[in-house]
Parts: C-alpha cells; structure tokens; sequence
C-alpha cells in the first residue's frame, strides 16, 4: 500500500511531465477548499497539491485540516504559482489519521521555542526543530564516516559503571533495593552487596577509560553514545543525558590529537553544510531575524553561514593556558572590569573568558593546552614542569568549549601518584591501571559533547533545542 510512495525531498527535483505519483504526509494549510500545502518531513518545502473544485465530497474536504495526515495519488503538472515550479494535481485523497484544529497545539504562526519545549513531542513538525533534527541525523552519520574512513574501530562502552571517570561525583545511582527499607552495614551505611550488581553502580559519565583499554589493544577507537551527569544547572549549556564523541588512539600524542580533533570539527561540519544547504540557509534566517531584535553589541559579528565557513576554512588558533591568561590579563574588559570572574594563572577560564578569546580577541576557534594540574583530571598527563597536563580544550564562538582531551598518563608510577593525590581509589581502578602495567604506550583521546556540536551548526540558542526529548533538572517529560 506505501511501497509506491516518493518523498517531497525527491518530488521537487522533478521535471514536471504529467507523471502520476502518490505522495504522503500532513496537512500544512488548506486554502480556499482548492491548495493543500503537503510536508511529510524530509524538506521544509512544502508540495502544493491541487484540489479541483467539485471533483472530491465536502464531508472528505472538511476532514483535511491542519496536521490530517494524507495519501495522495495524482499527476505532476507544471505550477503556475511562483516560488514553484511544480505541483500535484489530485486524483485520489485518503486521509489515513484525522486531527482536530481546534485542539491541535500548532498553528500556522509563530511559536516561542518555550512554548514549543512544552509540547515536545509535537515540536518536529515545525520548520525549526524539522531542520534541526534533520542536520543532527547528518552529523551524526558524518562522524561514523569520519572515523570509519580513517579505520577507527567504533567501540560500545557501558551505560552502566562502577567508576567515576571525572571524578566529580555528579553521577545518577543505579539500583534496584528497595528506597523505603534499604538493607545496611552494621555502621548504617547501605549494603550494596545486596544489589543487583553487588556493589553501587551509576550511568556513565563517560566512556572514555574503558575506551582507553580498547585503543591500547586495538589501535584506534571511538565511542558515540549517552552519557549522564547529574548537575543540578539550569543553564542554556547544560543537559543531564547527553551524547558524547570520545575517540582514543594509540601511539599519539597531545599535536595528534590537536591534528585529529580540528580535522573531526571540520569534516562534519562540512558534511552538514554540503548535505543540508536548505536547514542551515533556513535556520540562518531564523537567527539574522532573532539578532535584530538584539541590541547592537550584543550581535554577531558573522551570520551562521559564514560562521560555519569561517571555521572550515582557517587553521585554528592554538595558545597555551598560560598565553590565554596573558591575553585575557591585557585585554580591555579586564582593565574594565567587566568580567565577572577572577583572571589569574591557576584558575580555571569560564565561559566568559572563554568567549572573549574566541569571539573578540581571535575571532576564530581556539585550542588551549597545557592547563594547570590542578582542575584537570587524573588521568591527563604531566608535564615536565610538573605544574601542568598535557590537556587541550578546542573553543568555538558562540558556546565556549566545544572539545575537551588530553595526552593521557601513560607512566605507571605518575598516574598512580596523581591518583593518591586526588583520592582517586586505585583499587577500583586496577584493570585501567593494568594498561600501564603491560606494555604501556604513549596515547590521546578527547570528548566531543554532540548537543553542542548540533548547536554549534543549527545556530540555535538552547541545548534544550538540539536533542529530542530534553532531560534537565526537573524535567524528563515525553
């Protein structure tokens, strides 16, 4: 019964010749009982199929209203419309699912994207989140391509682990004992032996040290997968389950990784904008038209598009930490004053200041390395100064960090000594440690979080947007 169909996609690359096609998808608008215009998802154009006047019931007519779902078969004539050169004469219209427009939440106008948050689960069928989504579903594959060209092994690490590769604690606890009477120790602590896995487990925060066991057997790997971290942030930057991009390679060091990271940024960058032209041309609008009702310093300096092409086209800028902070030490908002926080070598850069040397000082994505130990994590490499790690974080305009990685340690005695030092527990870490204890080897990896990446490309202001169904403090609705 749908075997024959085509897509809209496909149909408006047609030279209209009188073919018969059936199409199918829901009711955009319905004028004047004569011009349904029809989207079935795969562009935001949508087909305008023509209804003859007296050819179709009036009870079947009053049934095509906004989001009825249609199957159409008819001829492919020449449109006499401008802004198309083709349209779709009807000669049969079923409709397969009914819907009510005076409930139906979207109507042909306008929404805020908070509204539209709210109703989730119809959200895709506006223009916005349709290109959106479709641009995710394009870099998502770009990244399977990317490292599938370049012979990576794509590697499933646990949902569910024991450790805490970030060390930061923020994790959601797995379990299945009871909430209301769990069983304890004798000191009232709670017994996990008793649970499903005998000991406290939680979604992963990472798959990064499990892929390190595969890298330093393998060769190269990556992981692409959800990953949850339990901070209680209601930021435009922040969601608690996320996906993340986390290659791990052998024999490589922090330049191969620098090399391999700014290479990944660019190819599925390029990707999107070779295979969603009209997404990215569309979501650039949306953004030009929003910016105009900012005030003028708080505008962009380039549009999405030439900011795509910005970064495709240049060599990114790669300071060190202590460079960074030389920089934001001389700048004029430091002078100012306007920065909200602290500016000093041995504190961690915010966003702020991030921001200022990517979108103002630079004007380019930038790669820091070498950050001080100290806020970085255990498994980082030390430098010979033995106050920095061979750390890297890529940052691009518009959200900051975009890539975090690192040279890992592969020294036996210094990762164990960093360990102590952070009271990371090695006897839970044995088998990551085991890596290094039988033929080690000099390796790099870094993380790329997805949802900013699909920000980065759709332009679009919230994390919130880029993800289906959004999970964040007090929200996992859908």
């Amino acid at each position: 019964m749908f075997n024959n169909r085509v897509k809209i996609s496909q149909l408006l690359t047609w030279e209209p010749a009188q073919q018969e096609v059936t199409v199918m998808g829901w009711v955009r608008t319905f004028r004047n009982n004569q011009f349904i215009a029809l989207n079935d998802g795969s562009t935001n154009t949508n087909l305008q199929v023509v209804v003859e006047l007296g050819k179709f019931d009036e009870s079947l007519l009053k049934r095509i209203t906004t989001s009825a779902a249609l199957k159409i078969h008819g001829v492919v004539i020449p449109s006499l419309g401008k802004g198309q050169k083709l349209e779709v004469k009807a000669t049969s219209i079923e409709i397969l699912g009914d819907s009510d427009s005076e409930k139906y939440p979207l109507q042909p106008k306008k929404h805020s994207l908070e509204f539209l948050r709210e109703i989730a689960h119809l959200r895709f069928r506006t223009n916005t989140f349709a290109s959106v989504f479709r641009i995710r579903h394009s870099l998502a594959f770009a990244v399977h391509k990317f490292f599938h060209e370049r012979g990576f092994l794509y590697l499933h690490t646990p949902i569910i682990t024991a450790s805490d590769a970030e060390g930061a604690g923020e994790m959601f606890r797995v379990t299945t004992l009871p909430f209301d009477n769990p069983p304890r120790n004798e000191d009232g602590s709670i017994n996990f032996k008793e649970d499903f896995f005998g000991r406290s487990t939680n979604l992963t925060v990472s798959g990064q040290l499990e892929g390190e066991l595969g890298a330093t057997a393998l060769g190269e790997i990556y992981t692409f997968g959800p990953t949850f971290r339990a901070e209680n942030s209601n930021t435009t930057r922040h969601l608690a389950e996320f996906w993340m991009i986390e290659p791990e390679m052998a024999f490589s060091d922090l330049e191969d990784n620098m090399n391999l990271a700014e290479a990944f940024i660019k190819y599925i960058i390029r990707y999107a904008m070779e295979h969603n032209k009209e997404d990215i041309e569309f979501l650039a609008a949306r953004l030009a038209e929003e910016e105009k009702q900012l005030p003028a310093d708080k505008r962009s300096d380039m549009g999405l598009v030439e900011k795509l092409e910005f970064v495709v086209n240049n060599d990114f800028e790669r300071i060190t930490y202590t460079e960074a902070i030389d920089i934001l030490l001389q700048s004029t908002p430091y002078k100012k004053k306007k920065f909200q926080y602290e500016v000093k070598w041995g504190v961690d850069m915010q966003s702020e200041h991030e921001r200022y040397l990517v979108e103002k000082h630079f004007k380019k994505p930038v790669i820091v390395t070498n950050y001080p130990k100290e806020f970085k994590a255990f498994y980082m490499r030390l430098n010979d100064d033995n106050k920095t790690v061979a750390a890297m974080d890529i940052l691009a305009p518009g959200i900051g960090e975009i890539v975090g990685g690192s040279q890992r340690e592969e020294r036996l005695s210094v990762l164990e000594a960093r360990m102590k030092e952070m009271n990371i527990p090695a006897e839970e870490l044995w088998w990551y440690l085991d890596t290094r204890r039988f033929g080690t080897v000099p390796h790099a990896g870094f993380g790329l979080g997805f949802e900013r990446m699909v920000q980065f490309v759709t332009g679009m202001g919230n994390i919130r947007d880029v993800i289906a169904f959004p999970r964040a403090p007090k929200t996992a609705e859908f």
